[in-house]
C-alpha cells in the first residue's frame, strides 16, 4: 500500500510498534507526537479513543486519524483492531501466561479447573449469537454443497471431530490436513457456495488465514471457529463462532470450543432429521456386514 506521500507502507508485516518507529521520519510534527505517545505508553495508549489519545498527545483528533492513515489503515478503528489482535496474540503465548496470578492460586488443581472451565463454558454459550449459530447449522446441514474442514496444529482435532460426525450424517464431507499441497488443491477445486469450516485460535496461523481468504475469494462460505479476539480470517467469514480460551494452565483451552462443536452436531442432527438417521443406519449396517465377513 502507498500512502498519500508516496511512502510505501505494508500493514501485514512487523508489529505496530515497529511500524510506528519506522514511520517517524516521514510523519508531520503533530503525527509524530501521536506516534511517540503510543510508543511511550504501548499498547495502552493505542487502545484509548481517538479523542483520549489526542488529548494525551496534545493534538487534535483528526491528527490521530491522519497518523494511522499514514501507516496504511483506513481509519482509527482498523488500527485498533490490528493492535488488539497483536496484543492478544502475544498474550496467547504460553510463556506470557506463566506469570498469571490465577495460575498460582491456592485453591487446588481440581477446584481451579472447575472454576475456570465452568465460567468459560457458560460465557461461550451465553454469548453465542443465536442467528450466527442457526446459520452455521443450516450451512453444515445443506447437502447440496460439499463441506471441507481444516484447522491448525492443535485445533485440527476439532476439525477431525466435527468432520467425523458430519460424515455419518451427510455426504460430501472432507477433513483436510495442513499440508500446503492439499490446501492448494482444495482452493483449485473450490466452487461458489462450497462450505469451509475453519478452526483458527490464537496464536493465529497465517497459512490458515490465507487459506480462508483464498477460498472466500472463490465464492466459498467460511464458517470460522475462533476465540473472542477473532482470527484475521473473520474478515472473510460468512459466520463466526467464537469461544472462550481461558484455561487453568499457561496453554489456551479448547474445551469451550469442543462444546460449541458438540452443540453444532446436535443441531445438524436435528436439522437433517430422518435423512440423517437413514444414513447412519445404512453405514452401521455396512459396518456390521464388514465385521461379520472378517469373523
Amino acid at each position: 500500500m502507498v500512502d498519500g506521500t508516496g511512502i510505501s507502507v505494508n500493514t501485514s508485516e512487523g508489529t505496530l510498534s515497529e511500524m510506528l518507529r519506522d514511520s517517524l521520519e516521514v510523519l508531520s510534527s503533530g503525527e509524530r507526537k501521536v506516534a511517540r505517545t503510543i510508543l511511550a505508553n504501548y499498547p495502552i495508549a493505542g487502545l484509548e479513543t481517538a479523542a483520549e489519545l489526542a488529548a494525551r498527545a496534545k493534538v487534535s483528533p483528526p491528527t490521530v486519524v491522519r497518523c494511522v492513515s499514514r501507516l496504511g489503515f483506513s481509519g482509527y478503528p482498523e488500527f485498533q483492531k490490528r493492535l488488539m489482535r497483536e496484543v492478544h496474540e502475544r498474550l496467547g503465548s504460553p510463556l506470557e501466561q506463566y506469570g498469571r496470578p490465577d495460575l498460582r492460586s491456592g485453591d487446588g488443581d481440581l477446584a481451579r479447573a472447575a472454576r475456570v472451565y465452568s465460567g468459560s463454558l457458560a460465557a461461550t454459550i451465553s454469548d453465542m449469537p443465536e442467528s450466527e449459530f442457526t446459520q452455521a447449522i443450516a450451512l453444515l446441514a445443506d447437502v447440496t454443497h460439499p463441506v471441507r474442514l481444516t484447522g491448525g496444529r492443535f485445533s485440527h482435532v476439532l476439525a477431525d471431530y466435527l468432520g467425523a460426525h458430519l460424515e455419518l450424517l451427510r455426504p460430501n464431507v472432507h477433513v483436510m490436513g495442513i499440508e500446503p499441497m492439499e490446501r492448494l488443491a482444495a482452493i483449485a477445486d473450490t466452487r461458489r457456495g462450497d462450505v469451509f469450516a475453519v478452526f483458527d485460535y490464537r496464536r493465529y496461523d497465517p497459512q490458515t488465514v490465507r487459506f480462508a481468504q483464498r477460498v472466500a475469494d472463490r465464492g466459498a462460505r467460511v464458517v470460522l471457529f475462533t476465540d473472542r479476539w477473532l482470527s484475521p480470517a473473520a474478515d472473510v467469514a460468512a459466520i463466526v463462532l467464537s469461544a472462550d480460551v481461558e484455561a487453568p494452565s499457561p496453554f489456551d483451552s479448547l474445551v469451550p470450543a469442543m462444546a460449541v462443536v458438540e452443540t453444532l452436531v446436535a443441531g445438524v442432527t436435528d436439522r437433517l432429521g430422518e435423512s440423517g438417521r437413514e444414513r447412519v443406519a445404512a453405514i452401521e449396517a455396512m459396518r456390521d456386514r464388514t465385521v461379520a465377513e472378517r469373523t
